[in-house]
């Protein structure tokens, strides 16, 4: 029997996973950073907006499994008029193993006839892990983020790693209370005493989601993200008992996980809005 390739499979249980977590997590995360955040499920699209300058909190995503081009198209168009009614800009983050050949095909037309702009890809990625050793790197030490000034500099290294203004950055973080608290996992990779690296975990409906790696560019390619990110599940793994762990990966990311033991799945296609 000739095996179904990958690129053909319609709504895999991997796909449905990664569109699972990121509506989870996001849904505290939002809320977190504010309590009055839209943060709704309608039929096919979970909206995830705090409508604040920290553009990853602002966020939707299509649901449905198994989309055609018909339905994606109608998705798109209401998706992008959602975000039209928001005062800051986000993301539209489209899982495409959710989608049907047609609409896959389709996808890059749809979008650009619903107003909306590619802004980059992503991948899922998920695993089953044994347990991870307490990391070990000769450069760096490893402190959880407690204090608002470990919050701050967690902040900072995102928005030096994604290219954004620091005012962005830390307006998505500074006076959580949750990035803080012991059910989230975050942890900086310290060089001496400076934050070179940062990376998270935290339950999410019985996995650990990593979220937010980051590695300052003045420190990148000496495995300090890869390090932390292990701090993180080691920790996330050790405190609550969980193996399964999930992600969403940047390109520039995406090398350092199969080598912690994450697998890729779906591909993730992330939209703004058009000029």
């Amino acid at each position: 029997m000739t095996a179904t390739p990958r690129d053909h499979r319609v709504a895999g249980p991997e796909a449905m996973e990664s569109a699972e977590q990121l509506a989870v997590a996001w849904r505290a995360m939002v809320l977190d950073r504010d309590a009055d955040a839209d943060v709704r499920d309608l039929p096919g699209i979970a909206v995830r907006w705090a409508d604040c300058r920290f553009a990853f909190w602002n966020c939707v995503t299509l649901t449905d499994a198994g989309a055609g081009a018909d339905l994606l198209a109608k998705r798109l168009r209401q998706a992008a008029d959602l975000m039209r009614q928001k005062k800051h800009p986000g993301f539209l983050w489209l899982f495409e193993d959710l989608l049907d050949d047609d609409a896959r095909t389709a996808r890059a037309t749809l979008a650009e006839q619903a107003g909306l702009r590619y802004a980059f890809p992503g991948r899922g990625m998920a695993a089953d892990l044994p347990p991870v050793p307490d990391p070990v790197h000769p450069d760096l030490t490893f402190a959880r983020v407690r204090t608002d000034e470990q919050l701050l500099a967690y902040a900072d290294l995102q928005s030096r790693a994604y290219g954004l203004d620091v005012a962005e950055g830390r307006d998505g973080l500074a006076g959580s209370a949750r990035w803080k608290s012991d059910d989230m996992y975050a942890y900086l990779g310290m060089r001496g005493d400076v934050p070179v690296a940062c990376a998270a975990t935290v339950e999410a409906r019985g996995r650990l989601f990593v979220t937010f790696v980051a590695t300052d560019p003045r420190w990148q390619r000496r495995g300090y993200g890869e390090a932390v990110t292990r701090k993180a599940l080691h920790e996330g793994a050790r405190a609550t008992g969980l193996t399964r762990a999930t992600l969403h990966a940047t390109v520039a990311g995406a090398p350092v996980y199969p080598r912690i033991g994450f697998t890729p799945n779906t591909p993730i296609h992330f939209y703004t809005l058009g000029d």
